[in-house]
């Protein structure tokens, strides 16, 4: 804030702008030596910088340090201090001779003031997002709560539709297309040249054109529907919160009036049927702890890992009593999550990873972007922290070369520096599926379908940086592959299965052990998921293994005989 006039500004600074001679005394035996240094304040540089420097540059002897070290503070300080003396006599006169505008120094002062404390601050602009979760969280456990479920039901029926007439027109298409490349592989070497092959190969590089414009017709289509459902929720959960503050409204009971009718309630969308496969489930109730026991549930499924994502068309009682309990919890500290097991690309063009997507376009998330936009803040992030960390492998590497190192750790991290590792998983945030919020994306290479993994891999190391995102961000359901596969392969044998489930059960006992020491003992719900292609037996088998592994010490009653 500067106050001063001109002459006086320049006052100061001949004051300051000065150099100012450090005087410091010590003896060496019996030889009385002096230190002096000219210092030009105010003083830039840090004073154990400065110290350091001195003892560096003078070789002065160590049992002088801490003493040096301490009169050159009180040094600094004492002249610095009597600046800022000379500087407030200076403004003082000033203001005593007339030269300040005594309301311009009010009115410095009070803007100065203002601006530094924090009850004088401007409040924060409200956010949209946090003010829709807040009007969405109380109207979901409010009487309107089956009528948001019913609304979501609908637009979800809706885009259903929009994606089976998608799928219906792709599939038309590609079925031509095979036809008649089909015809084409018949007539080679009998009727037709090679200026006729590559003729007809133009043609169906044009068509594969025609197949991808057609798919990004429909993506855009996709893209504007879903836009227009989440705006138009957001906007009719808003009014609806509005009207209920409103008691004297007399249209509210009708608008929060459920009839069944109005919705569309079908098990069959364009020749795509959800059906409910049989499920094989074994639960347990554990107490884990090494002082302070902490009571944990475990659930042993046979089922898809996708079933806790997809939403039913059948809109039965029970599909909405679950849609209901995730709805309820969406904003709350009982969240629920899980495990999928994807490659080292960040996108959703393959495996499981495009089936997840497809289940998350199949209904509009109005609280989070979608997951195309998620995937690419994911991309960015690891752009940015894969060239950090070449930068440094790169410096490390420059090192190692003039110590004779090997770079072959930086050329590994350079081929693969736009992929995730091994290990390493990214998270998306869901409201739109069946029985989630969250989705963790664990990479994992072919190592997992070799037997001889250890509690060292990076797939088990990263299930234990999960139950730890877990603890600390309130998530207390997690669902986890069993065996670290999604789908069972003939390499995938009964002893094979044993030891990979011995391995993962024992290593997730005691990462729920640790996580007393991260939470400080919650209770969670861990769902171990096998596939479903694996037998009854198999299934058994693992459940007897289960309560082995986490057992419970058993009480001991004592009787006395008198």
């Amino acid at each position: 804030m500067e106050i001063l006039p001109k002459k006086m500004k320049k006052n100061r600074e001949r004051f300051c702008n000065r150099e100012r001679e450090f005087v410091y005394k010590f003896k060496v035996g019996n030889q009385c030596l002096e230190l002096r240094v000219p210092l030009r304040f105010p003083v830039q540089e840090n004073a154990s910088h400065l110290h350091g420097r001195l003892m560096l540059l003078h070789n002065l002897p160590c049992f002088i340090e801490k003493d040096l070290k301490e009169a050159l503070s009180q040094f600094i300080q004492e002249e610095s201090l009597r600046d800022y003396d000379r500087d407030a006599e200076a403004s003082l006169e000033a203001v005593k001779a007339g030269e300040v505008d005594l309301h311009q120094l009010a009115s410095t002062w009070a803007k100065a003031y203002a601006e530094t404390t924090l009850e004088h601050a401007r409040p924060e602009e409200p956010s949209w997002d946090e003010d829709f979760a807040d009007v969405y969280h109380g109207l979901i456990h409010s009487p309107a709560s089956e009528t948001l479920l019913n609304l979501e039901h609908n637009y979800f029926v809706s885009i259903s539709e929009l994606i089976g007439e998608r799928d219906v027109e792709l599939k038309k298409l590609r079925e031509r297309q095979g036809i008649e490349m089909e015809k084409v592989m018949q007539e080679l070497g009998k009727s037709l040249t090679d200026q006729d092959v590559n003729s007809l190969a133009a043609q169906h590089f044009e068509s594969q054109q025609v197949s991808e414009d057609l798919e990004n017709k429909w993506s855009n289509e996709l893209k504007q529907s879903t836009a227009i459902q989440k705006q138009e929720y957001q906007e009719w959960v808003i009014k609806l919160h509005q009207d209920l503050k409103n008691p004297n409204n007399s249209s509210l009971s009708e608008e929060i009036k459920v009839q069944p009718s109005q919705f569309r309630e079908s098990v069959e969308a364009n020749g795509r049927i959800y059906e409910e496969q049989r499920k094989l489930e074994e639960s347990f109730t554990i107490h884990l702890g090494a002082q302070l026991k902490t009571m944990h549930n475990l659930r042993l499924l046979r089922a898809d890992m996708l079933d806790f994502c997809k939403h039913k068309r059948n809109h039965r009682s029970g599909v909405k009593l679950h849609r209901l309990q995730t709805a309820l919890s969406l904003y709350s500290t009982s969240l629920c999550g899980l495990v999928l097991l994807v490659d080292n690309r960040i996108n959703s063009y393959s495996g499981i990873k495009r089936d997840f997507a497809t289940v998350c376009q199949e209904c509009t998330d109005f609280h989070f972007p979608r997951i195309e936009e998620q995937l690419e803040v994911v991309q960015q992030v690891v752009l940015y922290a894969r060239t950090q960390r070449r930068s440094k492998l790169k410096e490390s590497h420059d090192s190692g070369n003039r110590n004779g190192g090997s770079d072959d750790k930086t050329k590994n991290s350079d081929r693969n520096y736009l992929n995730i590792l091994p290990g390493e998983f990214y998270i998306t945030r869901h409201s739109n599926l069946s029985e989630i919020h969250v989705a963790f994306h664990l990479c994992v290479d072919d190592n997992v379908k070799s037997g001889n993994i250890t509690a060292r891999d990076p797939a088990i190391m990263g299930l234990r940086n999960i139950l730890k995102v877990c603890c600390t961000h309130d998530i207390t359901t997690i669902s986890i592959p069993l065996l670290l596969v999604h789908d069972m392969s003939e390499e995938m044998t009964i002893p094979w299965c044993l030891r990979r489930a011995e391995l993962v059960f024992k290593c997730v006992k005691g990462f729920m052990m640790e996580m007393a020491s991260w939470d400080g003992g919650v209770s969670r719900t861990v769902q171990f998921l096998v596939p479903q292609s694996i037998s009854e037996e198999m299934f058994y088998q693992l459940s007897n293994m289960l309560p082995q592994i986490f057992r419970v010490s058993s009480t001991l009653t004592l009787t006395s005989k008198h």
